[in-house]
């Protein structure tokens, strides 16, 4: 006889939901997004999950599996301990369209804020292999979201009208660390995506799927330059005296 798990499921849409348990047989190799789709074809072809790819490289199918976020299609059921149930929820911080499929257009509203690559002409177009490693890392984001999920900031203090996240804080990373490129968005960081707000608890970094070090490497070093733009004691006196120089948010 196979053996079976039991997945507990949210259903429901933006005016409430609950937990519905499903049986599903277990198979060498499963993943949760396995389950999800047998779950679909036996149980309840009603069931509304957002995927895509199946191999880690779309971002698609975040959800909360017993509580951490996760891409369902890397998640093997196998990691979980036998006879318990696991629990699937969509993400948490955003609203819920139906069942596990989460309304994440929030994060593109936040992404029409940035200012595009901006060319510099003092240098030739040339960079060192150690530059350009700097700014691949932050390439690497999928946009799964499961980092914007989990910041403490979006999730529990829903402090979306002061607060881009750390999503944004790597895509402003790849800009300001490229070698190429001219723009200052440290008054944006400082104003509009206020990350002032982030106390750098490396939650974000925990659970990117694509190991991306966002608190070390974008967060922090973005931190010490709106600190050196704005806070540094000599910059702002000469602000004082010269108040037309002072950035503006989206510089």
């Amino acid at each position: 006889m196979a053996e079976t798990m039991t997945l507990e499921i949210h259903r429901g849409d933006t005016a409430g939901g609950e937990l519905v348990s499903y049986t599903v047989p277990s198979t060498p190799g499963m993943v949760v997004l396995d389950a999800v789709h047998f779950v679909q074809a036996h149980h309840a072809p009603d069931l509304a999950v957002r995927w895509n790819c199946k191999a880690g490289r779309c971002g698609s199918c975040g959800a909360e599996v017993n509580g951490k976020p996760r891409l369902m299609c890397m998640d093997r059921v196998d990691k979980y301990p036998a006879g318990e149930p696991i629990t699937i929820r969509p993400m948490k911080t955003f609203p819920v369209i139906k069942d596990l499929v989460s309304d994440v257009s929030w994060n593109f509203e936040v992404n029409k804020k940035i200012p595009a690559f901006k060319p510099r002409n003092d240098r030739p177009p040339r960079f060192s292999q150690e530059e350009a490693d700097r700014v691949q890392e932050f390439r690497k984001c999928i946009e799964c979201f499961l980092c914007q999920n989990v910041c403490h900031v979006l999730r529990d203090h829903q402090r979306k009208e002061e607060f881009g996240g750390p999503r944004f804080f790597v895509r402003v990373a790849a800009l300001e660390m490229h070698p190429l490129d001219d723009g200052n968005r440290t008054g944006l960081l400082k104003q509009d995506l206020g990350i002032g707000f982030c106390n750098i608890t490396k939650c974000c970094t925990e659970v990117c799927p694509e190991s991306i070090h966002i608190t070390d490497n974008a967060i922090i070093p973005l931190k010490e330059r709106v600190v050196d733009e704005f806070y540094d004691p000599i910059k702002k006196l000469f602000r004082i005296l010269m108040p037309q120089s002072r950035p503006e948010a989206g510089d």
